[in-house]
C-alpha cells in the first residue's frame, strides 16, 4: 500500500497532519492509478470519531472506502481517505433467528462463509461478492434473488459533520435496485461503522435463478447453496487478483411493461425478469452481448470474454479512458435497444 498509510494512531497524537500521501493503486480491485494525500484505517469507533473530527476542524475533504470492488477512484484524491477497520463481530440469540453484529472493517465473503458453515441462513446466495461490509448497505448489494435488505437489521452510522453516532432501521436505509439512502441524503455525510444481520436457523433457501438451482435442492444445506454460488461465480466472472475488474460494471437496466412488449416483438428470446412494481428487469450482460461487444477491447480496458457486464482492466490505463469506454458500450446498447445503461460503481471525485 505505501509507507504513508496509517492504520492505527494514538487518539490526541499529530499523526493525522503528518500522514504522507499513499498509493491506492492496488486499493481498488479496477487498479485505477490514485494517490491519497492522507490514508487512515481506523479500528476502532473511537480512533474514527478522532480522525473525522480532525478532517471536519482542518476541512479536509474526506473520501470514504471500503474494500475498493465498486468503486472508480480519481488520479489524485486530496484531504483524507478513510476506510472503515473495524474487525470485530459477534452473534446474538433472538428465538428463531440470530442476530449478527458485524464491523464495517469484515471481509464480506469471509464473513458469509463462516455464517453458512454454522448453519445460519440468509446470506448464503451473497457468497463470493468482493468488498467490506460497511459498504455493503451503499450498493443493496444482491445476487441470486437475494438483496442486503431482506436481512438487514440496522446500520451504524457515524455523523461526520457532529462526530455523533447512531443506528439507522433497515427501512430507514431507503434500499432500492442497488440503490441506498447512503447515495443519496446521506452521500458523504455519514459513514458506516456496523451492520446487523437477522438470520434464520431454518433452512430458508432461495433457488429462484436456474443456475442455483440446477446444482442444488430445497434440502441442501446453507454452506452448500453458498458453495454452489461460489462455483458459479467463479465459472463466470474474472477473478479481480488476476485481471483487475470491478464486477458487474452496469446495472441491469429496469423498462416499462410497454417497453418490454415492443422489444420481445423483436428479441423474443431476451430474458427479463418481472418486478413487483410492474417493470421489469433486463440483463445487462446480454444486451451489450448481443451488440457484438464480449471480448472486445479498447486500449487497457475490455469486456470480458465470458461475462459482457464485467470491464477489465489490462493495465496502464486510467479511469478517463474507462469511462470513455463505457460510455461507447452504452451508446451501442442504445442504439441497438432504445435502453439505457447505467454504471454501478461509485464514481469518487477528486
Amino acid at each position: 500500500m505505501g509507507g504513508g498509510e496509517i492504520t492505527d494512531f494514538e487518539i490526541g497524537s499529530d499523526l493525522l497532519s503528518r500522514c504522507q500521501p499513499v498509493d491506492l493503486t492496488t486499493a481498488n480491485t479496477l487498479r485505477l492509478p490514485c494517490q491519497a494525500e492522507r490514508y487512515v484505517v481506523p479500528k476502532t469507533l473511537r480512533a474514527l470519531q478522532y480522525a473525522v473530527n480532525e478532517a471536519m476542524d482542518k476541512r479536509w475533504p474526506i473520501t470514504l472506502l471500503g474494500g475498493g470492488s465498486n468503486v472508480l477512484l480519481p488520479s489524485k484524491l486530496t484531504g483524507i481517505a478513510i476506510r472503515p477497520g473495524m474487525q470485530q463481530w459477534w452473534l446474538e440469540s433472538d428465538g428463531e433467528s440470530v442476530v449478527a453484529y458485524v464491523g464495517a472493517g469484515v471481509n464480506w465473503h469471509s464473513l458469509v462463509m463462516t455464517l453458512a458453515a454454522r448453519g445460519l441462513w440468509g446470506v448464503e446466495n451473497l457468497a463470493l461478492i468482493p468488498g467490506d461490509c460497511g459498504a455493503a448497505p451503499v450498493q443493496n448489494i444482491g445476487a441470486y434473488g437475494v438483496e442486503l435488505k431482506d436481512v438487514l437489521d440496522g446500520v451504524q452510522i457515524v455523523e461526520l459533520a457532529s462526530g455523533n453516532v447512531r443506528w439507522l432501521s433497515a427501512e430507514a436505509c431507503q434500499f432500492g435496485y442497488r440503490d441506498s439512502i447512503f447515495k443519496k441524503t446521506l452521500a458523504d455525510k455519514v459513514v458506516i461503522t456496523q451492520l446487523a444481520l437477522r438470520l434464520s436457523k431454518k433452512p430458508l433457501p432461495r433457488l429462484g435463478y436456474g443456475d442455483l438451482a440446477a446444482r442444488v435442492t430445497a434440502w441442501s444445506s446453507c454452506l452448500a447453496v453458498a458453495q454452489a454460488v461460489c462455483a458459479i461465480r467463479q465459472e463466470k466472472l474474472p477473478d479481480p487478483q488476476v485481471l483487475a475488474n470491478a464486477g458487474s460494471f452496469f446495472k441491469n437496466p429496469l423498462v416499462s411493461s410497454d417497453q418490454l412488449s415492443r422489444l420481445l416483438q423483436t428479441y423474443p428470446s431476451m430474458p427479463y425478469f418481472p418486478q413487483v412494481n410492474g417493470q421489469s428487469k433486463l440483463a445487462a450482460g446480454w444486451l451489450i452481448d448481443q451488440c457484438g461487444l464480449k471480448g472486445t477491447r479498447q486500449g487497457a480496458f475490455g469486456v470480458h470474454t465470458r461475462q459482457a457486464l464485467v470491464l477489465v482492466h489490462f493495465g496502464g490505463g486510467n479511469r478517463r479512458e474507462l469511462l470513455q469506454f463505457a460510455e461507447h458500450i452504452a451508446h451501442r446498447v442504445f442504439e441497438q435497444f432504445g435502453v439505457e445503461l447505467e454504471p454501478e460503481p461509485r464514481l469518487i471525485q477528486a
